[in-house]
């Protein structure tokens, strides 16, 4: 399963890990992500989503209809 967020594209991102001695290896910083159930009342049924922990913040304040629509526009979802 690849950790991308369905809603907002988020991705996993690299940068270093710095030790007291300054010196530098690889690493990755993943996205928080949550495996959630929404249910889509125009549509009246439940779509499961991987979505992040900032994605449900903008799903609790836009609502699911809206994000899902901003998603399909941007690319991020296929449904």
């Amino acid at each position: 399963m690849s950790k991308i967020c369905e809603i907002t594209g988020k991705s996993v991102i690299t940068g270093n890990n710095v030790s007291h001695s300054n010196s530098r290896t690889k690493r990755t910083f993943s996205p928080n992500l949550q495996t959630k159930k929404f249910y889509i009342p125009e549509e009246d049924q439940w779509i499961t989503l991987k979505v992040s922990t900032h994605a449900l913040r903008t799903i609790n304040k836009k609502g699911i209809s809206a994000c899902l629509k901003e998603a399909r526009e941007k690319g991020f979802l296929n449904r």
